[in-house]
């Protein structure tokens, strides 16, 4: 059950790839070159990577923003995509898996902290839940402002963070155990352990990795924040962004309090926004009020 549960979304795990405590401070399971190596075995591409590739496709130029492996845009590559495509992120031994895999694409170790870019991408996405690991409001001011600051006139900057009110990480028990085999066919057991509640807005939680290739079991521990629609909007409004479209699953369904599994956003510069809603056809801001609230 728990596999099947599993493929159908790669992001229902719980992987994150910074500690929150500083923008340098990178998670084990993503600075260790061996476990970022099995991150693709372990997360199979799901419909959330499906909803970001068309976006990616139809863009002129993309920064994906927490690329960890690169998966999307190398996908975006092989799908005929040849503008320009920017992976940034602060783990080193997820982009040497990334670079290995497709040469052909910017790839840039950091974050909005170390690099900066005036109106250069149409899209900027920040995909797998990687919204949850900026853990401090700073973190997530200066995300937020680097977005608005890269974005092109009429760009807009996508990313989905869980819906704290599904409490996913009630299914993230040990008893549900993910099994694949690493490149050479050894079996590799992986399972998480949340604590049972959340402390204000964060859940900390274990992930462990077991198998023939380690001695012992590899525990990584982790923290990621949940903030719900609104605590967004305050954010996004701070940095000059507005919800443009949101949705509550990966198929564009509305969001509601407690099923919709995902915040999924759609946002784009504060103006363009405002001049999207005084015109005629402003369909995307209406439908976003109703599905936010």
């Amino acid at each position: 059950m728990w596999q099947t549960e599993y493929t159908e979304s790669r992001n229902r795990l719980p992987a994150t790839r910074t500690s929150g405590q500083t923008p340098g401070m990178v998670d084990r399971v993503f600075r260790d070159v061996e476990l970022a190596a099995l991150y693709e075995r372990l997360n199979p591409w799901g419909s959330g990577d499906d909803f970001y590739l068309e976006l990616v496709t139809a863009a002129g130029s993309v920064l994906d923003l927490g690329c960890g492996t690169g998966r999307l845009l190398r996908a975006a590559r092989e799908a005929g995509h040849r503008g320009r495509l920017t992976g940034m992120d602060p783990a080193a031994a997820m982009l040497v898996q990334a670079r290995r895999a497709e040469p052909d694409i910017e790839w840039v170790l950091g974050d909005f902290t170390t690099h900066r870019w005036e109106g250069a991408f149409d899209l900027v996405v920040m995909t797998g839940h990687a919204f949850q690991e900026l853990l401090g409001d700073e973190q997530v001011r200066s995300t937020l402002r680097g977005a608005r600051r890269a974005l092109a006139d009429g760009g807009q900057f996508v990313f989905e963070t869980r819906n704290p009110a599904a409490r996913a990480w009630e299914r993230w028990t040990p008893d549900r155990v993910y099994e694949f085999t690493d490149e050479d066919g050894a079996p590799v057991r992986v399972w998480h352990e949340a604590e049972p509640d959340l402390v204000g807005d964060r859940m900390t939680f274990t992930e462990t990795y077991a198998g023939a290739r380690w001695e012992q079991p590899q525990v990584c521990r982790s923290t990621l924040r949940f903030l719900d629609a609104d605590a967004l909007d305050g954010f996004l409004g701070e940095a000059g962004l507005a919800v443009a479209e949101r949705y509550g699953d990966w198929g564009r369904g509305p969001l509601a309090p407690a099923p919709s599994p995902e915040i999924i956003t759609v946002a784009t510069a504060a103006d363009q926004s405002s001049e999207a809603c005084s015109s005629s056809d402003f369909s995307a801001g209406s439908r976003t009020t109703s599905s936010s609230r």
